[in-house]
Formats: C-alpha cells, sequence, structure tokens
C-alpha cells in the first residue's frame, strides 16, 4: 500500500525510529469484507483493513487484515536484526480485520514484541478469538507456536494508555461486538471506526433485545449523540463509507455507512479531517473516487470540501 496521510498536524517520518516524527498515519489496508487485489485497486488498495500510527514513541496497528502481512514485510527490512515492539488494536472479530495475523512476519521472530487488545465478543472471550483462526484444522501453526513475545490482553476498561498515547474506546453500531478507538497523541487526535452503520438507520441492539420502537428510537438517539461528543474535535476521523447512498438502501442492516452519512456524522463531530475508508470489494479505484467526489461536490458545504479525502 502507498496511502499515507501527511499534512502539517501529521509530518512524515524518518525511517527507521519510531521516535523520529510525532506522529505518522500509513495505511496498509483500506478494504471491506475482503482483498481484492489487482489493477482495479491499484491507487487505494486491495488489502483488507489494517492502519499504521506510529506517535511518541509508540508503534500502534489498527486492526489485522490481508493489510498487516505487508507491514510485516516492511517492518522486517525496516528493523533488520533490532527488535520491533508494536501494539496491535483489534476493534472486532470479523474476517476482514483479524484474516492477516496468522501471516503477520514479526510474530515468528523470538526478538519482537506484539501486544494484541481487544473486547471479548458475543459468547466468546477476546484470547480464544484470536487464537481462533490459528487452530487445526484452519491453519497448520497454532497462536501459542509463534516464536514472538505475544501478550493477548482483553480490555475491560474504555479509557488506557499504549506508553504516552491515551486510548478512548466506544461501541459502535455493527453486529456483534465492535469497538471505535481515538488515540490522543502530543500531534492531536486520531479516530479509527472502519465499521459504524449510522443509527438513525438501523439499530443493531435492537435485534437481541426486545424494543418498542419508542424505546429503539431513543437508544438510536442516545448512541448516535455519544458517538457525536466521543469523536468531537477529531483531527483526523477515519471512517466507514463502504456505501454510495443507492447501494445502502439494499444493505440496510449490513452494518455499514455511505458516504453521505459519513461526512454527516464527521459534521456534527465538527472533525478537522474525514477519511473515507473500508472500500466495498466491488468498488474500483475508479468508483471510489468518482462517487466520492461526485457525492462530496454536491452535498459537502464548501469549507468542508479540501477536508473530506478517500484513502
Amino acid at each position: 500500500m502507498k496511502n499515507a496521510c501527511q499534512n502539517s498536524a501529521f509530518p512524515p517520518a524518518s525511517m527507521p525510529s519510531v521516535l523520529a516524527s510525532p506522529a505518522r498515519i500509513k495505511f496498509w489496508g483500506t478494504r471491506g469484507s475482503i482483498a481484492v487485489p489487482g489493477s482495479g485497486t491499484l491507487r487505494f488498495g486491495g488489502n483488507t483493513t489494517c492502519v499504521e500510527v506510529r506517535a511518541d514513541g509508540e508503534m500502534i496497528v489498527l486492526d489485522a487484515g490481508s493489510g498487516i502481512r505487508p507491514l510485516g514485510v516492511a517492518l522486517d527490512n525496516e528493523f533488520g536484526t533490532q527488535p520491533i515492539k508494536l501494539s496491535l488494536l483489534i476493534t472486532h472479530a470479523h474476517w476482514d480485520h483479524i484474516q492477516g495475523l496468522p501471516f503477520f512476519r514479526p510474530a515468528y521472530n523470538g526478538k519482537n514484541e506484539i501486544r494484541i487488545l481487544g473486547f471479548d465478543g458475543a459468547g466468546a472471550g477476546f484470547k480464544e478469538i484470536m487464537a481462533e483462526p490459528m487452530r487445526a484444522p484452519f491453519f497448520p501453526i497454532a497462536m501459542r507456536e509463534l516464536s514472538g513475545k505475544i501478550d493477548i490482553s482483553r480490555l475491560s476498561e474504555m479509557t488506557f494508555s499504549l506508553g504516552k498515547v491515551q486510548v478512548h474506546a466506544i461501541f459502535v453500531n455493527h453486529p456483534g461486538v465492535c469497538a471505535g478507538y481515538r488515540l490522543l497523541t502530543s500531534a492531536g487526535s486520531i479516530a479509527f471506526l472502519p465499521d459504524h452503520e449510522p443509527y438513525e438507520f438501523f439499530l443493531h441492539s435492537a435485534r437481541g433485545n426486545k424494543m418498542s420502537p419508542e424505546q429503539a428510537k431513543k437508544t438510536a438517539a442516545d448512541g448516535h449523540e455519544a458517538l457525536v461528543q466521543f469523536l468531537h474535535g477529531s483531527d483526523i476521523l477515519i471512517l466507514d463509507a463502504q456505501y454510495t447512498d443507492e447501494e445502502y438502501q439494499r444493505h440496510i442492516g449490513w452494518g455499514h455507512a455511505s458516504v453521505s452519512s459519513a461526512v454527516a456524522l464527521a459534521l456534527d463531530a465538527e472533525v478537522h479531517r474525514l477519511l473515507l475508508f473500508h472500500h466495498d470489494p466491488g468498488h474500483d479505484d475508479q468508483m471510489a473516487s468518482t462517487d466520492c467526489s461526485a457525492f462530496a461536490a454536491g452535498n459537502i458545504v464548501p469549507k468542508f470540501l479540501p477536508r473530506c479525502l478517500v484513502v
């Protein structure tokens, strides 16, 4: 992946030190659902969700979709014989957010320290969730057989720290248990919500709870307001924008957002820059760029248009 977000608040880092710059964000996987490598996805990439953040001496990886494989190769080349130490934050256990972990090369080297953090899922503990894809008969090497120093930690608090970086978490509107994160760095804050469906259109928590229409409406309104407050003033918001508005009408309840709803949330939360993310596997580069640009030109208030980017 060549995509990287660089602006005055988040200058590029000099390699190889993680201490060389206040913050850097690099996108190794921007696709949703399934990887779609090929000539039609060279610009925005075909790998599934994985974002690398370097800030305040910490290396933080957001999700472990197929994009974590090329990240691992790059880190091995960068660090050589030096140890790699990083934290991996998992939003949820759907395949496109964890499928690359068994192919993450640094996990196979005893010099490296990898801390994996996330919340328990629906009916399964976090450690069990992370170990399952590497159990027989699905994979030939078990998680416990990895040579790297792997620490899998279940999150129980919604606020915690990774070194000097404070992390806030929130549960979002997506099937099962799914978290979003906000990283507070010395260079600014980065919010990461790769999978989220607008509360006002479908309420996933209502599926398993017998809510009246009035209760569901109030719960949805409260959920939206809590999310707006969580995101308010973020310097960068990386947000689910999988569908066009037309496509979303055919996918209500699938757990994802449209471009227009992503922009609406960013405006409500007064974020400084919105990065449209988690592209549908059926969208090639031209479609992703054209659809987002066409919507933006006609619907985004002029002052916000330069701050809305497709990644």
